[in-house]
This record gives C-alpha cells, structure tokens and sequence, in this order.
C-alpha cells in the first residue's frame, strides 16, 4: 500500500511563496503518477498539479499556471510542489496524491494559509 507524508504547509503572505514536500513509501515510487490536490473551505476539491512517473511531463489546473511547480525526485522518493506568487484564493488544505496500480492514495494534508 501507498503511503504519502505531506509537509511544508504554513501561513504565508500574498505574493510569498512555499514549498510543500511529500514522502512516499510501500511501493515503486518510479513507478506511480504522483501530484498535489487541495480543498478550500465550501469548494470541491481539486486536482492543482500532476506529473508522470518519469518525471517527463506535468499539468496544472489553470488557476496556478505559471506560479506553482511540481517537480520529483525518484532517487528520494519524494514529490515537491513549490508555490510562488500565492494568493489568498490559494488557501486551502493541500493533499499528496499517487496513482498506483489502478488506485489512488492520498496524504493526511497540509495547511495553506495565504493572508496578512
């Protein structure tokens, strides 16, 4: 089984930037299509970055285009989302996820804050 452990979360103010990390462990990391969800208070949760077991491609909900970066490193076994230029919109509890065998894992979350 898939296990994710976020971290990284924290207050930051509007137009500071963040990193959130997270450690996966149970399977074939080089193997598993990893990213970052987030669910704002009353809204739906949502799928902010994604990227290819290899590391080859990436996607990004349009909102964060240009401002967030995910990006990993399968010799860590690690998943990053680095976050610039944030909003107060990007508040919201951000969540490691991983697609593994047909399955999806996701972490316990980490807490964005974006205010002054």
């Amino acid at each position: 089984q898939l296990q994710l452990v976020e971290s990284g979360g924290g207050l930051v103010q509007p137009g500071g930037s963040l990193r959130l990390s997270c450690t996966a462990s149970g399977f074939t990391f080089s193997s598993i299509t990893m990213g970052w969800y987030r669910q704002a208070p009353g809204k739906e949760c949502e799928l902010v970055a994604a990227i290819t077991s290899d590391g080859d491609s990436t996607n990004y909900t349009d909102s964060v285009k240009d401002r967030f970066i995910i990006a990993r490193d399968n010799a860590k076994n690690t998943v990053n989302l680095q976050m610039n230029n944030v909003k107060p919109e990007d508040t919201a509890l951000y969540y490691c996820w991983g697609r593994a065998t047909g399955y999806d894992y996701w972490g316990q979350g980490t807490q964005v804050t974006v205010s002054s």
